[in-house]
Formats: structure tokens, C-alpha cells, sequence
């Protein structure tokens, strides 16, 4: 008598625990599929945020060093130019100063405001000595002082924060504006250097005795949502090899090849 074939009987459960995995490998699949829809919305609508809320700019002075150096590209944040506050850097643009470009300084004093250089080499401004840690080290508020100027409403007195070279306010103090610019010039509030990373701008804290401080833009949000997105689509596309591979790694380990006796 041959010999014969003898297979061997599935074990018991082997059918349940396949349906099983099935069935997680599909909620798996929907899962991923989740992910991946999720991550694409945040990281476009980040960067569809970012288009509407910001606009890059190139600086192309020293003038603002060193918050600011030459070639530093910055992010300005549009505002209206009634959200202006003492202490931001805006960008904004006078004929009286350049013809056709736009120009970086810092707001030092606003509408109703008094401001001189200088009380102990400090600005005053309404009276009061301002503490500006964003200054060269070691520089003064002003090379030399200029008279009190009080600042017309709706207008703004803005300077460099390297003083000893910026075309600011102070050099156009005998202009019939007395070197202040108004609000609605303003385009835009710069948030951040984005390259050279340098992130976003410390808060001018000097100020805070005057009234309000700006808030920082939305660009932390936008940045999460960006990050977020990328990680979520990355990971949702990447589940499907992965688990396709520990499946066949699985299959592999289960396969009881059948043995002739």
C-alpha cells in the first residue's frame, strides 16, 4: 500500500482570528484613509491662512539690526493701520521719506503722545524713561537729542532700532509733519524673521507702562497646523505598506507546510 498524504487540520479558531484581523485591518484602512483627509485640510488651510494673513518681505537695510539685519526676511502680519501699537515694528510707506518702496521701523510713540530724546540716554516718551533691550548693546536711545515733539492724532513717530544709522523719524523732524507718519500708511506688523530663523519678535515689554501691547499673530496656530498636517498625511499613507508587510510577516509564521509519512 502507498504511502499516503496526511494534512494537517486547521487549528482551532485559525478562521475566527483571520476574519478578525480583517476586520481590523479594515478599520485600520478607514482610520489611515482619516488621517490622511485631516492632514491634508490642516496643512493647506495653514499655508491658505498664512497666504491671506501674511506677507513675506525682504529688508534690505541695517537699519532695524540688530532685530532685523540686511537680506532678513520677515513676515508681516496685514493690519489696519488703527491696530498699531507703541512698540510694534510696522511696515508702512511715506513719499515724504522714499518714493515707491516700503520702509521698517519700530512705533515708539503714537497720536497724543510726547516723546524726547534724551533722560539718562533713555527715549521719554509721555514723561517716561523706556527700557529698549532690542538696541545695539551698549548703544544709546540717540546719538544726540531732539527737541519734544508731540505726535499729531492719527499719526505715528517711529525709529530704527540701530539709531545711529536709520533715516527715521528724527530725520525728518523739520518736515511740517515733524517726521511722524500716519496710521493708514501702515501695511503691515512684522511678527516674525524666518530667515535667518530667528522666530518671532520678543515683545517690546519697555512700553507696556504706556498702554496695550500688540498681540502676536496667528503664526504658532498656522505653524501646528502646517506640522500637524504633514505628520497626519505622512502617517496616514505610510499605515497601508506598513501593515501590509506585518500581515505577510504574520501569514508567514501561521503556514504549517504539509509532510509526507
Amino acid at each position: 500500500m502507498g504511502d499516503s498524504t496526511i494534512r494537517t487540520a486547521p487549528r482551532s479558531g485559525a478562521g475566527t482570528s483571520t476574519s478578525a484581523a480583517q476586520s481590523g485591518g479594515g478599520l485600520g484602512h478607514r482610520l489611515s484613509g482619516i488621517a490622511v483627509a485631516l492632514g491634508i485640510v490642516l496643512f493647506l488651510g495653514g499655508f491658505g491662512w498664512a497666504a491671506v494673513v501674511y506677507r513675506p518681505y525682504t529688508v534690505p537695510t541695517s537699519s532695524m539690526t540688530p532685530t532685523i539685519g540686511v537680506g532678513d526676511r520677515v513676515l508681516g502680519q496685514r493690519i489696519d493701520g488703527s491696530e498699531v501699537r507703541r512698540g510694534d515694528v510696522v511696515i508702512f510707506r511715506d513719499t515724504s521719506w522714499v518714493t515707491n518702496a516700503d520702509v521698517v521701523k519700530r512705533v515708539v510713540a503714537v497720536g497724543g503722545d510726547t516723546v524726547s530724546c534724551c533722560t539718562k540716554g533713555k527715549l521719554t516718551v509721555n514723561g517716561k524713561q523706556i527700557d529698549e533691550p532690542y538696541l545695539p548693546a551698549g548703544s544709546l536711545a540717540e546719538l544726540q537729542g531732539f527737541p519734544t515733539v508731540t505726535v499729531p492724532k492719527g499719526r505715528l513717530f517711529l525709529l530704527g532700532d540701530e539709531r545711529q544709522g536709520s533715516l527715521d523719524s528724527t530725520a525728518h523732524l523739520t518736515d511740517a509733519a515733524k517726521g511722524t507718519v500716519a496710521r493708514s500708511a501702515v501695511s503691515a506688523r512684522v511678527d516674525a524673521v524666518i530667515w535667518p530663523m530667528k522666530g518671532l519678535l520678543k515683545r517690546p515689554t519697555g512700553f507696556e507702562a504706556l498702554g496695550t501691547l500688540s498681540q502676536p499673530g496667528p503664526l504658532r496656530i498656522i505653524e501646528f497646523m502646517i506640522v500637524a498636517g504633514g505628520v497626519l498625511v505622512l502617517a496616514g499613507g505610510a499605515y497601508g505598506p506598513v501593515a501590509n508587510l506585518v500581515g505577510r510577516a504574520r501569514n508567514r509564521a501561521r503556514t504549517e507546510p504539509a509532510g509526507a509519512r
